[in-house]
């Protein structure tokens, strides 16, 4: 997920390239990460700075948080499940914390993301976090508690959206089209629909109605997937989500 916000960002020229650092550990991730990005400063060492994204595993928070000490500025924090108590204690008194849950459609800058302050963030903190995460991708403010809701249905939603593609493609190549074909349509049908409704005026229940017709094809369609259990399989799923979120969180 830090790559794929650093690409993002990068490429919405959020800040010049001299402006930005990734510190790494890891020798050859550090390796790659130079590779991809040759105009970043890819470093082991922490150095003082204005502000800080932490995208490390949740394993790793304490280990990252200690080796940042003073230096981290403010603190925006991408890791998955890691409350902003567990932040907050890791790091520096009175260190200001910003908690989000992103999702991987920031690469091409279409990313949905939530931010929750923590108990130092005050409105510029929490707008200089969305300053970064809009710049590949919508942000919302909400509190806390309701981030794991967010990881549930937009943080592991792009993988529903794959599996549903990956299911019409397959079900394009059992009715006869050629797999490159019904990859391509299964592809665009996704991307226009999704415009239609982030784009359009109406809200899905409309934009359904108005692609069925009374005793059509899609009404026919439609019917199999409800009797399928469709719709609460999604729910269950954002359920899921949520609640491993939680667990992870260790609420």
């Amino acid at each position: 997920m830090g790559e794929a916000l650093l690409s993002g960002l990068l490429a919405a020229d959020w800040a010049p390239a001299g402006e930005v650092r990734v510190v790494e550990a890891l020798a050859p991730r550090r390796a790659e990460l130079t590779t991809r990005f040759p105009d970043i400063e890819v470093t082991d060492t922490v150095g003082p700075a204005e502000g800080t994204v932490l995208a490390t595993k949740p394993g790793d928070i304490a280990t990252a948080c200690a080796a940042l000490g003073a230096d981290a500025g403010r603190v925006l924090s991408i890791a998955a499940g890691v409350r902003l108590a567990d932040l907050e204690g890791a790091l520096p008194n009175g260190t200001a914390v910003v908690r989000a849950m992103p999702n991987t459609p920031a690469l091409v800058g279409t990313g949905a993301a939530a931010i929750a302050a923590g108990t130092a963030a005050t409105d510029d903190d929490l707008a200089w976090a969305e300053s970064i995460l809009s710049a590949v991708g919508i942000v919302v403010r909400v509190a806390e508690p309701l981030l794991d809701a967010v990881t549930g249905l937009s943080g592991s939603g792009p993988a529903y959206v794959f599996l549903v593609a990956e299911a019409l493609i397959e079900a394009g190549v059992l009715v006869g089209l050629p797999r490159p074909v019904a990859a391509e349509l299964a592809g665009q049908t996704l991307l226009g629909s999704a415009r239609l409704l982030v784009e359009g005026d109406d809200g899905p229940e409309a934009l359904r109605a108005a692609v069925t017709s009374p005793g059509g094809t899609t009404a026919a369609g439609l019917r199999a997937l409800e009797q399928a259990g469709v719709r609460a399989a999604f729910l269950d799923a954002v359920v899921a989500a949520t609640e491993r979120s939680r667990e992870l969180g260790g609420v």
